[in-house]
């Protein structure tokens, strides 16, 4: 057997474990998924206890997943839509571990938080190539790594603020008639949902950054800054909606229910930006320089 034929059995064989391995992450997220869920059902602590557990198990084979692609390409692993699903799922059931650390006794936000990682995980394996494919033209500059670290970070924790946020409208209406069960108080729940405006706080910035990063990386690869690009757009309104918000929380008339509504139609911006632009895109035939990585 040539050498030209141990790497293409190499790689077969490593790219036929990372499907197995992803599919039992995708199991993992499922079963989480269902814990949370059945844990909210039936207001048993126990419940949200293991499906926090089983996250933790997803949260790091996923990581080992991860290592696997950077090690097959030899590059960061979010190149492709694929890729950029997977580390989706991982950075933002990451990122909702490490926060829950603060309330343990409190499991109702993991709802959202698998079921997105899970439904990720499940677009990239039955709709998306899996093949490693090398880094295209317009990805190899400095500032591929620098931008989608960046975008993705505060992805992954408007994702969670966003599950705070749903999680006390849902629970807030609850108190003295049984949110007991799922952890919360009177007097705490503030506390709680005060955390969803804290990770806005922290997210904004990364969001920031994440968009000059990418225009930085847009004047080097296309020479020009802005080009109105669908993605770029969405950026932008993404970014503004979540400006909105943090004005918002500095408004005594609007720090309230107002407030919540825009954290949660930021969220569904962000998601707009992530992978609705790209299917608007295709539909309606607008030219943009992103669909390289749909």
């Amino acid at each position: 057997m040539s050498s030209y034929d141990l790497i293409l059995s190499r790689d077969s064989y490593l790219l036929a474990f990372e499907l197995r391995l992803f599919w039992s992450i995708t199991f993992l997220y499922g079963l989480s998924f269902l814990l949370f869920a059945f844990h909210i059902l039936s207001r048993t602590p126990v419940l949200g206890k293991a499906a926090r557990t089983t996250l933790i198990l997803s949260v790091i084979a996923h990581t080992a997943l991860i290592v696997l692609r950077t090690f097959e390409g030899g590059r960061a692993p979010f190149q492709t839509l694929y890729e950029s699903l997977s580390w989706f799922a991982w950075s933002a059931s990451l990122t909702f571990l490490y926060v829950s650390r603060k309330w343990k006794d409190i499991h109702i936000p993991g709802v959202f938080v698998t079921v997105l990682a899970m439904g990720a995980c499940l677009y990239a394996l039955l709709s998306r190539s899996p093949a490693v494919e090398p880094l295209a033209p317009p990805l190899q500059s400095y500032w591929f790594e620098w931008h989608v670290i960046l975008a993705f970070f505060s992805y992954a924790v408007f994702v969670v603020s966003a599950s705070i946020e749903a999680t006390y409208l849902g629970v807030k209406p609850l108190i003295g008639r049984g949110a007991e069960a799922y952890g919360f108080s009177s007097d705490m729940l503030e506390d709680f949902h005060s955390m969803a405006f804290k990770l806005v706080l922290f997210g904004f910035p990364l969001l920031t950054f994440g968009i000059f990063s990418g225009a930085a990386w847009a004047n080097e690869a296309w020479g020009r800054y802005w080009s109105w690009d669908p993605k770029e757009t969405w950026s932008l309104i993404t970014w503004t909606v979540f400006a909105l918000y943090l004005h918002a929380k500095a408004i005594p008339r609007f720090k309230g229910l107002p407030a919540s509504v825009i954290n949660i139609v930021g969220f569904i911006c962000m998601m707009m930006t992530f992978l609705g632009v790209n299917w608007l895109a295709k539909l309606l035939g607008v030219p943009s320089l992103h669909i390289y990585a749909v």
